[in-house]
């Protein structure tokens, strides 16, 4: 892998860390990942607004810390984990990107549309992912072992398959639920931008036709999914309700901490009233 393969030369560490509330020395260990991994899912909503706002999503480092970072902004799977690569790269860490098959507890052959990565620290392999949404990671699971993993209120665990895929389980209350399955296949910067442009354009794509918005805690996860606005907390409890267009752009800002210009707000709104 070439030193800047990743954007890490381009990426202002300093301003990444400050954004995620990260202080202090940082170096290629476990903790520090653990850190960055943590501090990025809390800082950075899930969100496919460009989408809606009929901007092309861009993925080059640049763009991605102008929005992210300096406009605080949030970011859909390859904006997120683009991101963190960056950093990771600049840090001086080793990692291989990954594809995945999204599941949601099904058996539906899908394409390869998601992004994760695997990390070496500390001696072994751990899968990083800050750009699954709703029911992702909050900080990095080990590879390989499979052993049930408690984040917060959530519990993970990851498992081989017989075609050489791995699974990443979330345990729902009726038992494990299968998330995704990650390929072996090495993925690099170029295939993300093949799978950025079916998933931003497509119009089987899930994230082309409504607001799809998530946050993850280590208490609760919060979800604007089309008009629906649903909190499930680790306790159980969950309630939702419908959003009408009058109350979403103070939602973004109240609950997701995204503020939008004037003239994006009215954009979005057009979208969100025509249901496009």
């Amino acid at each position: 892998m070439s030193e800047s393969m990743w954007g890490g030369k381009e990426l202002d560490l300093g301003a990444y860390l400050a954004r995620i509330g990260l202080e202090g020395p940082v170096r290629a260990d476990l903790a520090t990942l653990r850190a960055v991994h943590r501090g990025h899912v809390a800082a950075f909503p899930f969100e496919n607004l460009e989408i809606l706002l009929d901007r092309p999503v861009r993925l080059e480092v640049k763009a991605l810390q102008d929005k992210m970072v300096a406009q605080a902004r949030g970011g859909y799977c390859y904006e997120q984990n683009l991101l963190l690569a960056a950093a990771l790269e600049r840090i001086g860490f080793s990692f291989t990107g990954l594809g995945a098959r999204i599941r949601m507890g099904g058996d539906k052959l899908r394409p390869v549309t998601h992004m994760a990565l695997k990390v070496a620290a500390d001696g072994g392999e751990w899968l990083c992912d800050v750009g699954f949404g709703g029911e992702g990671l909050l900080e990095p699971l080990a590879f390989h072992d499979g052993v049930p993993v408690r984040q917060g209120g959530w519990t993970f665990a990851s498992g081989p398959r017989p075609d050489g895929t791995r699974v990443l389980r979330s345990l729902h209350p009726d038992g494990w639920f299968d998330l995704y399955a990650i390929g072996p296949e090495e993925r690099f910067p170029v295939d993300y931008a093949v799978m950025n442009h079916y998933i931003s354009t497509h119009p089987h794509s899930p994230f082309v036709s409504r607001v799809v918005v998530q946050q993850t805690t280590a208490e609760a996860r919060w979800n604007l999914v089309g008009s629906v606005f649903s909190t499930a907390r680790a306790d159980g409890s969950q309630e939702q309700r419908e959003i009408p267009a009058d109350e979403l752009v103070e939602l973004l800002a109240r609950e997701f901490r995204i503020e939008l210009s004037e003239a994006d707000s009215e954009r979005l709104l057009g979208a969100y009233s025509s249901g496009t």
